[in-house]
C-alpha cells in the first residue's frame, strides 16, 4: 500500500535526523547520514519509499539548491572579493579543464569511442556545491582553503557549462554531424542572462526590506524572491544556481541587512537541506554499479585526479597559500545535480551512447556523493580549518 507523500517526507526527516546522529559516532559529517537514510528507506534497499514517489521529489532539490546558491552568493562581499582577487577564477578554470582533459585522454587510451570520451570528459568538469557547503557550515570551517573552496565551487558551474557546450559541439562534428555555432554562444548567453536576472532580483530584494522589519515577514520575502528567481530561470532554461548566487551577491553588497536575512534563512533551511540530501540518497540506485565497466572506473578515478592536479596547478601559478595548493583539490570531489542535468543534454547529443553515459554518470554521482562529504571533512581538518572545539560542537 502506498502512503501519503507527507508521510514519506516525515520518514525521511526523522530517519535522516537519526542517521545523522549515528554517523557522528564514527566522526562522519551529517550529510553522509542524510544520504544513507535516503538510500536505506528508498526503493533500492528497504523499499519503504516507492520509485514513483522519489521521482516526484525533484521540487525539493530545486528549492534546496536555490537556497544553497543564495547562501554562497551572500558570502561574496566586496571586501572578500578584493582579498581573494582572481585566484578562485583561475583555479576554477584549471580544475575544471584538467578534469575534462584527464577523463577524455584516459578514455581514448582505453579504446573508448571518441564521441563518448569527449562527452564524458565534458561532464567531468561539474562539481556539486551542496555537500561541501553543508560540511563547512556544520563544522564552522574557517581559513584560506575554506574561503577559496566556496568561491571555486560557485564558479565551477559557469566553467562547466561553457566547457560542456564546446565539447558537445566537437563531439557532434566527430560523430558526423554539422557544427552549429549556437552550441557555443548559447551557454554564454544563458550564463550572462542568469547572472543579470539574479542581479535584478537582488536589487528588488532591498525594496520590501524598507517596509517589513519583522523576522517572519522577512522570511516570506526571502523565500518568495529566491524561489521566484529560480523559477524564472528554470522557465528560460538558464542556470538557477548562478542566478540565485548573483542574487545573494548583489544583496550583500547593496544592503547592510544581508546578514540578518541570512539568519532568517538559516532558521528554516536545515529541514529543507536534510530532505534534499535524503531524497538524493533515495534516488541512488546501487544496481547500476555493475553496468559501468572499465569506462566507468576510468571516469571516476581520472576525474578526481584531474580535479586535484588542476586545483594544485591553478593555486600554484596564482601563488596561493601552501595549504590551498595542498588541500583544495580533494574537496572538489562531490558531483550531483549539474552533472545529471548535463547528462540529459548529452544523451540528446549522442543518442547511441545515451544508456552508457547515464549509467556512468549516475554511478559516479552515487560514489562521489557518499564519499565527498567525508573527504571534504578530512581535507579541511588536515588544513587545520576545523578546530577540535568545532568538531566537538558538531558532534552534539
Amino acid at each position: 500500500m502506498q502512503l501519503n507523500t507527507l508521510i514519506y517526507l516525515g520518514i525521511l526527516l526523522m530517519g535522516g535526523l537519526l542517521c545523522g546522529r549515528l554517523v557522528k559516532l564514527i566522526k562522519l559529517p551529517n550529510v553522509t547520514g542524510y544520504l544513507l537514510a535516503g538510500l536505506l528507506f528508498g526503493p533500492y534497499v528497504l523499499k519503504i519509499i516507492p520509485q514513483n514517489v522519489v521521482d516526484d521529489f525533484g521540487l525539493i532539490s530545486d528549492m534546496a539548491l536555490s537556497f544553497i546558491a543564495f547562501t554562497i552568493g551572500c558570502g561574496f562581499k566586496r571586501s572578500y572579493l578584493k582579498k581573494v582577487g582572481m585566484t578562485p577564477v583561475v583555479i576554477a578554470i584549471f580544475e575544471s579543464l584538467f578534469a575534462v582533459f584527464a577523463v577524455q585522454g584516459a578514455l581514448l587510451l582505453c579504446g573508448a569511442d571518441r564521441q563518448l570520451a569527449i562527452i564524458l570528459g565534458a561532464i567531468a568538469a561539474a562539481t556539486a556545491p551542496a555537500a561541501t557547503l553543508m560540511v563547512i557550515k556544520q563544522y564552522n570551517a574557517k581559513g584560506p582553503v575554506t574561503d577559496t573552496l566556496v568561491s571555486v565551487v560557485a564558479l565551477d558551474d559557469a566553467v562547466a557549462l561553457i566547457a560542456f557546450s564546446i565539447c558537445v559541439a566537437v563531439a557532434s562534428v566527430v560523430g558526423g554531424g554539422a557544427f552549429e555555432a549556437k552550441t557555443i554562444y548559447m551557454p554564454v548567453i544563458q550564463i550572462v542572462g542568469a547572472l543579470l536576472l539574479g542581479a535584478v532580483f537582488g536589487v528588488i530584494f532591498k525594496i520590501p526590506l524598507r517596509f517589513f522589519k519583522k523576522a517572519s515577514n522577512r522570511q516570506i520575502i526571502t523565500v518568495g524572491l529566491v524561489f521566484g528567481c529560480a523559477g524564472v530561470c528554470s522557465m528560460l532554461g538558464w542556470s538557477s544556481l548562478l542566478a540565485c548566487m548573483a542574487l545573494g551577491m548583489v544583496l550583500t553588497n547593496i544592503s547592510s541587512e544581508a546578514d540578518s536575512i541570512l539568519s532568517v534563512a538559516d532558521s528554516f533551511t536545515p529541514a529543507l537541506f536534510l530532505l534534499f540530501f535524503a531524497t538524493s540518497g533515495a534516488a541512488l540506485n546501487l544496481s547500476i554499479i555493475p553496468q559501468i565497466g572499465v569506462i566507468g572506473v576510468v571516469y571516476i578515478i581520472t576525474r578526481v585526479a584531474g580535479k586535484m592536479f588542476g586545483a594544485w596547478f591553478g593555486a600554484k601559478i596564482m601563488k596561493a597559500p601552501k595549504t590551498v595548493q595542498r588541500f583544495l583539490g580533494p574537496a572538489l570531489v562531490p558531483q550531483a545535480g549539474v552533472a545529471i542535468g548535463l547528462t540529459i543534454a548529452a544523451q540528446a547529443a549522442a543518442p547511441a551512447y545515451a544508456d552508457q553515459i547515464r549509467a556512468v554518470v549516475l554511478c559516479a554521482t552515487m560514489i562521489y556523493e557518499l564519499t565527498g562529504p567525508v573527504i571534504t571533512k578530512l581535507t579541511l581538518t588536515g588544513a587545520g580549518e576545523i578546530e577540535k572545539k568545532e568538531k566537538a560542537k558538531a558532534a552534539k
